[in-house]
């Protein structure tokens, strides 16, 4: 059964106001439950844009990391916006279907003089949050700065340290775009952060 129904030929901007119970929603979200800090933890970053939203999976156990995939989700440009979105979710949905991930962290919206394209910027990252909360993810969200400055030990690093370091820390990844890479940086950011909870939760003796 479709999702949407057409609105009728004659009222092309009329929207009908649909009631969703919980049954029917239950198909589309699971609940988020707490993981174990400790184990073995696929972790999957994306990097929202409207153009290009790039996707990456690692394993991180302890201090090690360990590649998975990357790559990004293109949606033709002559789209209309609407469609464009629908694009990046149902690319994000299939990424989540294949590789599972436990976790899922996001980069925040870096805000220029540009309204209008923060705005957009904006929706696509609302939909990289959307994706995984719908498989019951858990969403966590950095800034820029923090990627940079947890990958490369400065907050104003450029894309070009940026992919030096993946090279380190992650010897077997070969992202096919910025976008990629920059989604491994946000997967690696969460890993490093994912560890510092641990140890405050060891200290704390919980």
């Amino acid at each position: 059964m479709p999702l949407l129904r057409a609105a009728p030929a004659h009222f092309p901007c009329y929207f009908r106001s649909v009631s969703v119970s919980p049954a029917a929603a239950s198909r589309y979200h699971w609940p988020m439950t707490a993981l174990p800090i400790r184990g073995p933890v696929r972790i999957i970053g994306i990097d929202p844009g409207l153009r290009r939203t790039g996707w990456g999976v690692i394993e991180a156990e302890g201090n090690r990391l360990i590649y998975v995939a990357c790559g990004s989700v293109e949606p033709p440009d002559d789209l209309p916006l609407s469609s464009r979105l629908l694009a990046i979710h149902e690319g994000l949905a299939a990424v989540l279907s294949d590789h599972r991930p436990m976790e899922a962290a996001v980069e925040q919206t870096f805000v220029n003089k540009d309204g209008v394209a923060t705005l957009k910027l904006g929706q696509a990252r609302g939909v990289a949050m959307l994706a995984p909360a719908m498989f019951g993810i858990s969403v966590a969200e950095y800034a820029p700065n923090q990627v940079k400055k947890t990958v490369v030990g400065a907050g104003h690093a450029d894309k070009q340290q940026v992919a030096m370091m993946l090279k380190i820390l992650l010897p077997k990844a070969e992202p096919p775009s910025a976008d990629a890479a920059d989604a491994l940086a946000i997967a690696i950011t969460h890993a490093h952060h994912r560890q510092s909870t641990a140890l405050r939760l060891k200290v704390a003796g919980l």
